[in-house]
C-alpha cells in the first residue's frame, strides 16, 4: 500500500469512510471479540498509519529530535492538557533556563514558575522540579528507566511513566491518550452504538497486537508517534468520538473559571505585584483559591503577605 500526498489526501477527505476504514463489514462486526480475528484489519490499519506518518509526520517537533530522558520527562509533564503548538515555545525556553536535571533541581521554584507562565496547570512546575529533585537525590541525576521508579517521581503517572519509557528508551508499553484513542475508536469501533462507552481494557489488546511487526527502523517510539500524528488528522478532518472513550472528561471553560483566578494569582506572585485587586474581581472565590494554592504548595503566607513557595 503507498500513496502519494495527493492521493491520500483525496482518499481520507470528508467522509469518515476514509482509506483505513476499506475494510468489509463483517470485520467491522467482529470488533468486540479477540484481536486475533482482526489480522486483515489491522494489518491495513498498521500500513496505513505508517504510510500517514511517511507523508505527513510531524518529525521535526523538538521532543522528537531526541530521545533525551530528561528532556521527554519535561516534554511529556508539559504537554499534559495542553496543545502541542503552545508547548513547542515553552519547552524550548525551558530548556534554555533548565538545561539538564541538575540545574532544574537546583534552581528556585519561582524562577521556574516565571518560565512556565503561560502553560497553565502550575502544579505541574512544581511536580517538574520537584521530580528533578528525587531524580538527583534517588537516582544519581539519571532519569529511571524502569517503570515502578517512574512512577515513584512526582507529577508521574501511568501513562507519563510509559510514554518515558517509549520515546527515551524505547521500551515496548503500550500508549493510550486522547488521539491514539480516536484512530482506534474511529477505525475499529465505528459499528458500535455511538452511546456505547469504549474502555482501555478493550482497547489495549487490539493496540498491542497493531505495534507488533513493526518495519525495520520503526519501534514502539516511531509507532506511537504515527499513531498520534493520525489521530490528530482525523481529529482535524472533523472525527468527533472523544466521547465514546469511557475515560473521556469535558475540560471546563477556562474564562472566569477557578483555574484562572489560581493562575493570575501565580503570575502576579511571580512577578512580585499586588494581588488585593484580583479578590474584588473574583468574589467568593479568591481566598478559597488562595487556599488550594497553599495546600498544593505553590504559595506561602509569610508575615501576613503571600509569596511563591
Amino acid at each position: 500500500m503507498s500513496f502519494n500526498g495527493r492521493s491520500l489526501q483525496r482518499m481520507c477527505s470528508g467522509s469518515t469512510d476514509n482509506f483505513l476504514l476499506k475494510i468489509s463489514s463483517r470485520s467491522r462486526r467482529r470488533t468486540r471479540k479477540s484481536p486475533r480475528t482482526h489480522a486483515l484489519p489491522l494489518a491495513s490499519f498498521r500500513s496505513g498509519v505508517w504510510n500517514y506518518w511517511k507523508e505527513q509526520g510531524r518529525r521535526d517537533l523538538p521532543w522528537r529530535r531526541t530521545n533525551h530522558p530528561y528532556k521527554i520527562l519535561v516534554s511529556e509533564l508539559m504537554l499534559q492538557q495542553t496543545q502541542v503548538h503552545r508547548v513547542i515555545p515553552k519547552y524550548k525556553e525551558f530548556l534554555k533556563a533548565f538545561p539538564t536535571v541538575r540545574h532544574l533541581a537546583r534552581s528556585h521554584f519561582v524562577d521556574v514558575l516565571k518560565v512556565w507562565n503561560g502553560l497553565g496547570y502550575n502544579r505541574r512546575a512544581k511536580y517538574l522540579r520537584d521530580a528533578a529533585i528525587e531524580v538527583v537525590e534517588k537516582h544519581g541525576g539519571n532519569v529511571p528507566r524502569d517503570y515502578q521508579s517512574l512512577r515513584a517521581l512526582s507529577g508521574v503517572g501511568d501513562y507519563t511513566a510509559r510514554a518515558i519509557r517509549v520515546f527515551a528508551f524505547n521500551e515496548p508499553d503500550i500508549l493510550l491518550e486522547t488521539n491514539i484513542r480516536t484512530a482506534y475508536i474511529h477505525n475499529f469501533y465505528s459499528s458500535i452504538l455511538q452511546k456505547t462507552a469504549i474502555s482501555d481494557s478493550e482497547i489495549l489488546p487490539l493496540a498491542a497486537s497493531a505495534a507488533e511487526d513493526n518495519p525495520p527502523g520503526g519501534g514502539r517510539r516511531e509507532w506511537h508517534w504515527a499513531l498520534m500524528d493520525y489521530g490528530a488528522y482525523l481529529k482535524r478532518s472533523g472525527v468527533r468520538n472523544n466521547h465514546r472513550s469511557a475515560h473521556y472528561t469535558r475540560q471546563s471553560k477556562f474564562e472566569g473559571s477557578f483555574r484562572q483566578l489560581r493562575g493570575a494569582i501565580i503570575r502576579a506572585l511571580a512577578s512580585s505585584k499586588n494581588i488585593s485587586g484580583l479578590r474584588n474581581h473574583y468574589i467568593g472565590k479568591f481566598d478559597r483559591a488562595l487556599a488550594s494554592l497553599a495546600r498544593d504548595g505553590l504559595i506561602v503566607s509569610e508575615k501576613g503577605r503571600w509569596r511563591i513557595a
